[in-house]
Formats: C-alpha cells, sequence, structure tokens
C-alpha cells in the first residue's frame, strides 16, 4: 500500500511542475504551499495551485492529481505530521474540524452530495507517509468500509475499543464523537492519551475519521486508530477509495 501511493503521489506531484517532487522530494507538498499557495494568497504574482487558502486559519487544501476528488488540508505553517507536539497544545488549530469544513470540494469535484457516512479524512503514521508536512486526505470512504461501519456503529461507543471486525487485514480501535462539527473535539487530542496508555508514540499512529449518524439521526463521528507494528506501516488512508464509487449511490447535486 504505502509503495503504490508512493509511485502515485510522485506522479501527482511531478504533475505540479516541480523537478525535485518527481526524485521523491519529501517536502514537496511544503514547498508548494509555502512558496505558491501562500504567497499568491498574500497578493504576490506566482501561480494560484491551491484550491483555497485561509491565512487565518493557517491552512490551505490542495487539488491531490491522484484520486477523482481528492483533497488535502495543508498547514501553512511548518507541522511535521502527526507526530508534531505542537498539535497537542491548547491553542492549537483543530485541523480535523478544518478539513471536514473543506469536505464541500469533494462534492463539487463529484457533483454530488456525498451522504455523511460516506466522507473520511485520514492522516497516516510517520512511517506511513511519504511527506513531512502534515497533510489530512478528504476523500470518500471505501465502500466495505462504510459498510462495515453502518453494521457494527451501533456497539461503537464513547471510549476507545477495537472493532470486532479486522479493516483492511489490521486491527483497527474505535470511539465515537457525539460533536457534529467537532466544535469543541480535537481528533488528536482524543488519540494521544490513548497511544500514551499503550506505550506508544504519536508517530506511529494512524487517524480516521468518518461521519456517521447515530441510530436516533444526530451526526456523529466515528473516530479510528491504527498503530505501526509489523506488517502494518498505519496507513488508515487505505480505508479511503480515491476512486469514489460510493458516488454513484449519493444525491445529484442541483
Amino acid at each position: 500500500m504505502k509503495t503504490t501511493n508512493t509511485l502515485r503521489f510522485l506522479v501527482a506531484l511531478c504533475a505540479f511542475g516541480l523537478p525535485l517532487a518527481c526524485a521523491a522530494n519529501p517536502n514537496a507538498l511544503w514547498d508548494i504551499v509555502h512558496d505558491y499557495c501562500e504567497p499568491a494568497a498574500e497578493g504576490a504574482q506566482v501561480r494560484q495551485k491551491c484550491a483555497d487558502v485561509n491565512l487565518a486559519g493557517g491552512y490551505a487544501v490542495l487539488k491531490d492529481i491522484v484520486g477523482v476528488a481528492q483533497y488535502l488540508l495543508i498547514p501553512t505553517a511548518r507541522v511535521s505530521g502527526i507526530e508534531s507536539p505542537e498539535l497537542l497544545e491548547p491553542d492549537a488549530p483543530n485541523y480535523f474540524r478544518d478539513a471536514w469544513n473543506a469536505r464541500g470540494y469533494v462534492n463539487r469535484a463529484l457533483h454530488r452530495t456525498l451522504p455523511r457516512d460516506q466522507m473520511s479524512l485520514a492522516i497516516n503514521s510517520a512511517s506511513g507517509r511519504t511527506q513531512n508536512q502534515l497533510h489530512i486526505h478528504i476523500d470518500c470512504l471505501a465502500p466495505d468500509v462504510a459498510q462495515t461501519l453502518r453494521e457494527v456503529g451501533p456497539g461503537i461507543g464513547t471510549q476507545w475499543k477495537p472493532l470486532p471486525v479486522r479493516l483492511r487485514g489490521h486491527v483497527y480501535s474505535a470511539m465515537r464523537i457525539d460533536d457534529a462539527d467537532l466544535a469543541l473535539t480535537d481528533p488528536f487530542k482524543l488519540l494521544a492519551p490513548y497511544a500514551a496508555s499503550r506505550g506508544q508514540t504519536m508517530g506511529e499512529q494512524t487517524l480516521l475519521l468518518a461521519g456517521a449518524v447515530r441510530s436516533d439521526g444526530a451526526p456523529v463521528f466515528f473516530l479510528l486508530n491504527d498503530h505501526v507494528q509489523p506488517g502494518d506501516w498505519a496507513s488508515s488512508e487505505e480505508l479511503q477509495d480515491h476512486t469514489c464509487a460510493l458516488a454513484d449511490r449519493s444525491i445529484e447535486k442541483p
């Protein structure tokens, strides 16, 4: 999975016209945001390569060439990834909330309005990524993963617990977030004490946030976690579908 994604990702970055990306530059995303997206948003005469740059919020949204509708949320500050201690500071930006709010870009690319439980956000572990700038993948859930979460969802509570089934052959833990817009909840800060309780570092972790609807109709999230272990790079991006097959079953936008 990691090798396939790496190759496709580098091809995608080469399409942006960045020679270093073709040489497996782990700073390619940072170069795009720092050298193009942010300066263009500030008025510099450079090409705007991002779909959106929120200077006040400190993030950019970039269309990934990989996938029909995959977007990446990337901080405009230098943040290496899930292991970055600044993510756990009391005043840290809630990048997951910003990424969820940016899901409309996926809908527009698909010309569909995806149901909540078909949308997901993923961040890979330090070992399971190719880029050393934090980026959250915004894209469709894989159809089988979406169906599995609907089936096991009633058993997912508000505390971390291993799922009763494997996803992509890996054992994920999950918890429910009863905060429809992540107004008061930062997934990084929910993960940190759980990882610490198992004697693991944040860099070993991966997170997937999946939209969900509770049995009483309340909008919620399922937060899934895996960690690096033999044979497992901890890349929850594996639970997404960059072809967005689920879009064929979604509601057509007017």
